[in-house]
């Protein structure tokens, strides 16, 4: 694999086109969590759901009874204030052991133009690091039923579990027009408050949903970071922002295709060769989204790198040669 040769002043340049904050100067770092009623365009349009059904997903997510022993929610790991990743390297389980993985963030997930909500098929966007996922209302129980993360045994102790609290009957009648409590209800209910969490307002998105080159939505040094990451660098080759199927608002490929970046030369963690078994896709990681990456610290699967200038360093001389 080649090594390119990049510039810190790129890099800040092109990661401040993808986030509503400024990565360039630690003073200048601010964010803002209250939600805001978003503004598409006809090109960019998908189903958000009723606000019955997210509001009751929204519960469910920061609910620590969809834990073993009631101390730990979604929300635990996905913390709204970092963009719904988590400032460990590995996060921490019902038990406070550290799970495997860094906690990837999740928004403009459901917003992605190939998710697949349903049925199975050969596209979609492939979820977690490793790719084992590409069904948005599977992926969202697989940590509650993980024997770190959450540690529920069963679909029957979820519901019986969510039963328990008084508060839920209510939420379930809006949301479906009965009381009824099942597990693909519950499920269904945390994926669409999981797809409603997206941001759209950087000068990136401002920028594109126009489709025009205006001078004054980005300032000099964004237009240069704009350039350099679609051109010279070719940083857009694996962070597609757009293709022939529209807009794609996250940075993540067109194609959900997972890369090996030379990290490794001896693989702790295979990846998607873990799922495949097949030696080629050993070191294979999903490509990961670029939103409010500022807030998304600490990087990579592993969370190996706690600043964007290590990540520079590893494009810069730290890849490693893999077969």
């Amino acid at each position: 694999m080649k090594t390119k040769k990049l510039t810190f002043y790129f890099f800040a340049s092109a990661c401040v086109l993808l986030i509503v904050v400024s990565c360039s100067k630690k003073e200048d770092l601010s964010y803002n969590t209250n939600s805001r009623t978003l503004d598409l365009s006809q090109n960019y349009s998908y189903d958000l759901g009723s606000d019955e059904l997210a509001t009751l997903g929204r519960v469910l997510f920061y609910d620590n009874t969809l834990s073993v022993n009631n101390s730990v929610s979604c929300g635990s790991c996905h913390k709204q204030s970092r963009a719904f990743a988590d400032t460990r390297a590995s996060s921490r389980g019902f038990e406070n052991v550290e799970t495997s993985r860094n906690t990837p963030p999740i928004q403009n997930i459901g917003g992605f133009s190939l998710v697949n909500m349903g049925v199975m098929s050969k596209g979609g966007q492939a979820l977690f690091w490793d790719g084992r996922e590409r069904i948005l209302q599977n992926m969202v129980m697989q940590p509650v039923f993980n024997h770190v993360e959450m540690g529920v045994k069963n679909t029957g102790d979820l519901v019986n579990r969510v039963k328990s609290r008084s508060y839920y009957p209510e939420l379930f009648s809006k949301a479906f027009d009965d009381e009824e409590i099942t597990f693909n209800r519950i499920s269904e209910a945390i994926m669409w408050f999981v797809r409603n969490i997206q941001t759209n307002h950087s000068p990136f998105d401002q920028l594109f949903r126009n489709a025009i080159v205006n001078d004054q939505v980005l300032n000099s040094q964004e237009q240069r970071g704009m350039n350099l990451f679609f051109g010279k660098y070719n940083c857009g080759s694996c962070h597609q922002l757009h293709s022939p199927t529209g807009y794609l608002p996250t940075g993540e490929t067109d194609n959900s295709e997972l890369l090996n970046i030379g990290l490794d030369q001896v693989y702790t963690d295979k990846g998607l060769g873990g799922i495949t078994g097949k030696p080629e896709d050993d070191g294979k990681f999903k490509i990961p989204n670029l939103r409010n990456i500022a807030l998304t610290a600490p990087y990579m699967h592993d969370g190996r790198f706690e600043t964007l200038e290590e990540v520079l360093d590893h494009y810069n001389n730290g890849v490693q040669d893999n077969p």
